[in-house]
């Protein structure tokens, strides 16, 4: 694959829930080192579009091409071992346990001793832990969490866990990160730090960001194009300039006040 080349191109997706068309005939292509932000109204489709790129959902119609070859049908973890991992519009971490172990557990595919090595915690398996709680403690230094590493996540401020899910995500070491709306819920400050993590983890390690977001300020500020949904179809796509002057987003979306 060139590096001109998309790392993932999606060709006519169309999903389809009972009599609702979620997804109708969408095809755009994610280059690599490149900010996409998915935007369009409410029920428009994007989330529906991530769970199809990471394996939840399964198109009724079309096909995903990844890095030039066709992508069979697979589950997320698959597509997590492939490179590709995401954060959720809800926090979803585990509660009960303090920031280290949460990010620890976007490790666990990189794990290559057995289970029973594991729960003896002996060996190589201590060994490799070792390995892996060293990444940890990288992406924890990279975030500007280290003050919060041993607490428990459940007690943190919301825009702080936003944080711990994204590190996390990066902990897997994708080459595409998928957010859903990452700065929902979060004052202004948040976002600010939110932003500033987004393109620091593009500019420093490359990887292809994927958002969803409808902070329209954000999203003109951060991404390099846009895709923009409207009731389960593409209805524009371009640079931040392009999409925010097309008469169609304006009617569907943006409106006057944008």
């Amino acid at each position: 694959m060139n590096v001109s080349d998309p790392i993932l191109e999606l060709e006519n997706i169309s999903l389809s829930f009972g009599a609702v068309h979620a997804l109708a005939d969408v095809s755009f292509s994610i280059y690599p080192g490149e900010v996409l932000a998915i935007i369009g109204p409410n029920g428009a489709g994007k989330t529906t579009m991530l769970n199809v790129i990471n394996g939840v959902y399964h198109p009724s119609e079309g096909k995903i091409n990844y890095k030039g070859q066709a992508r069979a049908r697979m589950r997320p973890h698959q597509t997590a071992v492939q490179g590709i991992a995401r954060t959720f519009q809800n926090v979803a971490l585990f509660k009960g346990m303090n920031t280290v172990d949460n990010i620890m557990t976007g490790r666990n595919l990189k794990m290559n001793t057995n289970i029973l090595l594991q729960a003896l915690y002996w060996g190589p398996a201590q060994r490799e832990e070792a390995v892996h709680r060293e990444a940890v403690e990288k992406v924890i230094d990279f975030l500007e969490i280290e003050a919060v590493r041993k607490t428990v996540v459940g007690r943190l401020p919301f825009g702080l866990q936003k944080r711990v899910e994204l590190g996390r995500a990066l902990a897997a070491e994708p080459e595409i990160l998928l957010l859903d709306e990452p700065m929902a819920g979060m004052n202004l400050e948040e976002k600010e730090d939110m932003c500033r993590f987004v393109l620091d983890v593009n500019e420093e390690f490359g990887t292809t960001i994927v958002l969803i977001e409808h902070d329209m300020s954000v999203v003109m500020d951060i991404s390099d194009r846009v895709v923009v949904l409207d009731y389960g179809r593409k209805i524009s796509e371009g640079t931040p300039d392009e999409v925010r002057g097309d008469q169609r987003v304006i009617d569907a979306y943006l409106g006057v006040a944008h």
